[in-house]
């Protein structure tokens, strides 16, 4: 019914949305002093806005062409290395920049492109090899490929580790936190040699009894039926996904808007000031950020009520209760790695507290290779875009991966 209801609303606006954006188009192509009336700027504005009243289901590109390195912009190119049908790994190459620490990025399956934390990828770039595993929407993968769940996640990484081989360092965006922490104890559990020489884990939900938020509440409050029953639809014919089981990449999108819905009207109604007055870049920087957020992208539903009921419910990590095919998952099995764990101070998706109680769980780790970052001033979002980020987030992990990377080549 969701999938249903979705694509009925969808084609019913569609035309208004299409005339909208014929006419803001043709509104910009007006000459001066005629485009500039303030009476056409306001249609303008709202057409604009309008046009672009509703989400998508295109994976934007990641579109890094170029970074900077040491103060000379290098070239980057964007090349497959490992692919599946849930997820491919991609190496951000600098011909040009050879010897640099070598780090895969994981990013959450959770309603959204990896393209949204291309903020935090950009960034590693300039002083890291960067690999990317960039997960493949739901609807599109046929229904023989078979299902995804927590599992196949965890498998994902610990086979992107093992493909990249030694000196790895790992960086976990927001939700893999858990599935990433797993696959390092199974590595380490097995002394595989491939073992990252680092993990840092960012605002992800190592223990959602810490510090409980309305997320938490939110999971826990309702039985995983409830999930399963009102959350959870059938991919339609005319997708290649036909007969999956997802959770909808709008449903997602819809619950992080209703979170603070006052922030996303106010932005909005500061665009449209933005358009209106001609603050040309502004509104380009609040656009780009909302044409981003509303690339959605669906979400197996294995994975999805998985993910509620044994991290968010059942807790299963941070209660020593959690497997993979059956092997208990040990943190306490870690000993090569060191660890990084940053929070936001205003996070409201996964509050402080929930990320650091990693280190708890890791008690192999001598406490001199454990660090522990709380950025003040951030929400959620801060954690691993825009300028806090890059200014006093990304310093602190660049310094831990370098130091990590140093112990690698330290004589014995």
């Amino acid at each position: 019914m969701l999938y249903t209801a979705y694509e009925v609303n969808r084609r019913a606006g569609a035309p208004v949305v299409a005339a909208s954006q014929l006419t803001a188009r043709a509104l910009e192509a007006l000459p001066a002093p005629l485009g500039r009336m303030p009476a056409l700027r306001h249609v303008h504005a709202a057409c604009d806005i309008l046009g672009h009243a509703r989400p998508t289901h295109d994976r934007p590109e990641f579109g890094i062409d170029s970074v900077l390195v040491d103060g000379e912009t290098v070239a980057v190119r964007e090349r497959p290395t490992l692919r599946t049908p849930f997820g491919t790994l991609l190496h951000f190459e600098k011909p040009a920049v050879p010897g640099q620490p070598r780090v895969l990025v994981v990013g959450p399956m959770s309603g959204h492109f990896t393209t949204l934390i291309r903020p935090t990828i950009r960034t590693l770039l300039s002083d890291h090899d960067v690999h990317v595993i960039d997960w493949h929407n739901a609807r599109d993968i046929p229904v023989e490929h078979g299902a995804f769940g927590l599992d196949e996640y965890i498998e994902h990484v610990v086979d992107a580790i093992r493909y990249l081989g030694p000196d790895t360092h790992v960086v976990a965006v927001c939700q893999p936190a858990v599935p990433v922490l797993a696959a390092v104890a199974l590595l380490a559990a097995a002394d595989d040699p491939a073992q990252p020489p680092s993990i840092t884990l960012m605002a992800g939900p190592v223990d959602t009894r810490v510090n409980p938020n309305r997320v938490n509440t939110a999971a826990t409050t309702k039985p995983l039926s409830w999930f399963e029953r009102r959350v959870v639809d059938t991919v339609p014919r005319g997708h290649a996904g036909a007969g999956r089981r997802v959770y909808p990449g709008v449903v997602q999108l819809t619950a992080f808007m209703s979170m603070n819905p006052k922030r996303h009207l106010s932005a909005h109604a500061q665009l449209y000031r933005d358009l209106v007055a001609g603050n040309t870049e502004r509104a380009a920087t609040t656009r780009a950020f909302y044409d981003e957020y509303g690339a959605v992208m669906d979400v197996p539903a294995e994975f999805y009520l998985e993910t509620v009921a044994r991290i968010f419910q059942e807790h299963h990590l941070a209660t020593g209760r959690l497997t993979w095919r059956g092997q208990r998952v040990d943190p306490g099995a870690i000993r090569r790695t060191a660890l990084l764990t940053v929070e936001g101070e205003n996070d409201d998706i996964c509050s402080p507290g929930q990320t650091r109680a990693a280190h708890d769980l890791c008690t192999g780790i001598p406490r001199e290779r454990k660090q522990h970052h709380l950025q003040p001033g951030v929400g959620h979002y801060g954690v691993f875009s825009g300028s806090r980020w890059e200014g006093e987030i990304y310093p602190v992990v660049r310094g831990f991966i370098d130091r990590a990377s140093e112990r690698l080549s330290a004589p014995a």
